[in-house]
């Protein structure tokens, strides 16, 4: 049986989370002459401090306990161009895999050196080499327990795709010292309206996902789910995805829409139904607590604009039983 949160237990915003914190310490500053903002993804760093990716091809380490900079380097493709980078892991070993939009996964040194490009899959390239949407490309990857499934989540759905449905690209390898190999993929199934912004491995082989979207009327949408991909169909070989008998998608179990929280005093610049709530790109495990609930951190990504704000979460998730 599920031991969900005491709704009266303090910043409850479900039976699943609880919201611990939240910071605007790194909104609109600088450290060592780059941007602190734009942030696309965090990574819990093999050394326990905390990576934080721009979008602008900057790296960030947050020193985990002032959650601060330390020490920022710059990320270039294969070409020594800026890349529009959305989401990281970090490899056994301390390299990084880094997504970018163009459904690229590209592998670097811990120093910041390109190394390669994983294989692609190219129908999830953007049209017309492929069938994504400009700007809907991989936007989260999360590496499985034991280091042999990597995988990567589309923001949007593919042209001929089911519009509410989603692709998860999988890479596979069978032992650690060996380079990935491209594999299959999941199917999702999106809220209305909403965009997958991140994923996060949990650690039992399920899948953290964030949906965002954003209405006038409400403001920022973030909505947490628990995602299952075991045992559901591979469906790479789907031409057109829809919803059909002979393809199981992944279940989803929603953990939380944060417009729930209480917003802990928080102010924002943008109308919002709840001041707390923002552009939310990235989210982490840190640790785990002592009855085994999982330590969160969400980053928003403020478009290095005056109407949006750099805020750090900390949230703290049970998750129900496997």
């Amino acid at each position: 049986m599920d031991v969900v949160i005491d709704a009266a237990e303090a910043n409850a915003c479900s039976a699943w989370v609880v919201i611990d914190w939240f910071s605007d310490a790194l909104d609109k500053t600088y450290f060592q002459d780059a941007f602190v903002g734009n942030l696309s993804a965090l990574a819990l760093d093999p050394d326990g401090n905390i990576a934080a990716l721009s979008d602008r091809s900057t790296l960030f380490t947050l020193d985990a306990a002032t959650r601060a900079p330390v020490r920022v380097i710059r990320l270039l493709d294969e070409n020594g161009g800026e890349a529009d980078f959305e989401a990281l892991v970090f490899d056994h070993d301390g390299s990084l895999l880094i997504a970018s939009e163009g459904s690229d996964v590209r592998r670097y040194t811990r120093d910041g050196t390109f190394v390669r490009i994983l294989p692609a899959n190219d129908g999830l390239r953007v049209a017309p080499a492929g069938r994504a949407r400009v700007n809907e490309t991989f936007e989260g990857l999360a590496l499985q327990p034991g280091g042999l499934t990597l995988v990567a989540s589309m923001e949007g759905p593919l042209l001929g795709d089911d519009p509410r449905l989603l692709r998860f690209q999988t890479w596979e390898r069978d032992r650690l010292d060996a380079e990935f190999r491209i594999a299959g993929q999941y199917g999702y199934e999106r809220d209305t309206g909403l965009a997958i912004s991140d994923i996060n491995a949990t650690g039992d082989g399920r899948l953290l996902v964030v949906e965002r979207g954003f209405d006038r009327s409400v403001g920022n949408i973030i909505r947490l789910y628990l995602a299952d991909p075991r045992g559901v169909s591979d469906v790479s070989g789907v031409e057109n995805l829809t919803r059909q008998d002979d393809v199981r998608l992944m279940e989803k179990v929603l953990l939380v829409d944060m417009a729930d929280c209480p917003p802990l005093g928080a102010t924002n610049p943008q109308p919002q139904a709840n001041p707390l709530l923002g552009n939310i790109e990235g989210m982490t495990v840190t640790g785990h607590t002592r009855d085994g609930r999982l330590k969160l951190l969400m980053v928003t990504d403020d478009n290095q604009s005056a109407h949006q704000t750099t805020r750090l979460y900390g949230l703290t998730v049970r998750l129900p039983s496997l």
